[in-house]
């Protein structure tokens, strides 16, 4: 069964979000199907230009904005350095420097997203709320990072990082 195992603030830099936006969740295949994260990674000049900016970055991104809990678009992509040029086909939002609240979710892949919900409560009991920007837009991602998201432990699980802006 997932769980969260930690929750903390990290400050990040101002970057650009580079990637497709949907209205559900269903875009994923199509971004590994047609390699659109290495159009990403290569538009930055590697994974290795956003982590000399943020510890945590180079991960596969799924991005949620809400507003009265209710889904208004979700957005697949990475983030990348604040001026990185957008490649043809892709959309880009920028964000200023922030900080974050972040859970770690440690279980099975299949398990860690069902558990995402219990989040916001777990940054408020650590005196952290999710922010909402002036339209009262609240937005949230999944940071699924190598090799704590892509590589299994010795029980089989993983650790997703889920992050809300503050």
């Amino acid at each position: 069964m997932a769980e969260i195992i930690k929750v903390f603030r990290e400050e990040i830099p101002a970057m650009r979000f580079i990637g497709k936006k949907y209205h559900d969740y269903s875009g994923w295949g199509e971004w590994f199907a047609n390699g659109w994260f290495d159009v990403v990674e290569n538009s930055m000049g590697g994974t290795g230009k956003i982590l000399e900016l943020w510890e945590n970055g180079g991960g596969y991104v799924g991005l949620e904005c809400r507003k009265d809990g209710e889904l208004l678009e979700y957005w697949i992509g990475m983030f990348t350095p604040e001026n990185t040029e957008v490649p043809e086909g892709f959309s880009c939002l920028d964000f200023p420097k922030a900080n974050l609240g972040i859970c770690w979710i440690y279980g099975r892949e299949e398990e860690v997203h069902g558990i995402m919900g219990k989040c916001p409560q777990a940054l408020r009991n650590a005196g952290m709320e999710p922010g909402v920007d002036e339209n009262g837009v609240e937005r949230s991602f999944e940071n699924g990072l190598c090799p704590r998201f892509t590589t299994p432990d010795e029980k089989g699980n993983v650790i997703l990082d889920y992050c809300c802006f503050l």
